[in-house]
């Protein structure tokens, strides 16, 4: 039983490895969990998600800077559907959901002058997000998010992306994922489809 037990958490903290906070930016390197204690505490409980927001509340809003030295505030894209994604070049999760954010999404709605779609790259320097960009092909586009400032306005600051956030024309939040589960991936899409009225 112990050895079913050791197994079963070591398959857990393997899923969860890429997706981590900082435990998971030094455990990627070696595929291994560089703190087992942290990994656990990664692990979430039925129902929690770690976040500090919930459906139904006002998105926090907050000011990035894009790669180019443009910024873009929350509350200015308020009228517009907005989809945030929380990522990291070290997240492994992040990279396999971001190609189909970009077919299923950001292809589909790019030129739709009600929507929106910003990446919020945690915690990395532009650099970074550069590598990520062409590891993924995304064109969708992706700004900085220093000391994780605007992820802590959504979830606890040592929680795990993969994160998405949908936020409707009135700044309201409507729907929070995490990982990449094709369910929950399919029921994102649906959301944002119908709340564009269906273009």
């Amino acid at each position: 039983m112990r050895k079913i037990i050791i197994l079963y958490s070591l398959l857990i903290s393997a899923g969860l490895i890429s997706c981590t906070g900082s435990s998971g930016k030094k455990s990627a390197l070696s595929g291994t969990p560089s703190d087992t204690a942290a990994v656990a505490q990664e692990i979430p409980v039925e129902g929690d998600r770690q976040y500090l927001v919930k459906v139904g509340d006002q998105a926090p809003d907050f000011t990035m800077q894009l790669p180019d030295g443009s910024e873009v505030t929350l509350s200015s894209l308020r009228g517009k559907v907005v989809m945030l994604q929380f990522t990291a070049s070290w997240c492994g999760v992040c990279r396999k959901e971001m190609p189909h954010i970009e077919s299923r999404i950001w292809q589909r709605h790019k030129d739709n002058p009600e929507f929106a779609l910003y990446g919020v790259d945690r915690d990395e320097p532009v650099e970074k997000i550069q590598e990520l960009i062409e590891a993924t092909g995304v064109t969708y586009a992706i700004g900085l998010d220093p000391d994780a400032d605007i992820f802590g306005l959504y979830a606890e600051k040592k929680a795990g992306i993969t994160r998405n956030i949908i936020i409707d024309r009135e700044g309201k939040i409507v729907m929070l994922t995490r990982l990449f589960e094709e369910e929950e991936f399919e029921q994102m899409v649906e959301t944002i489809d119908s709340l564009l009225g269906g273009r």
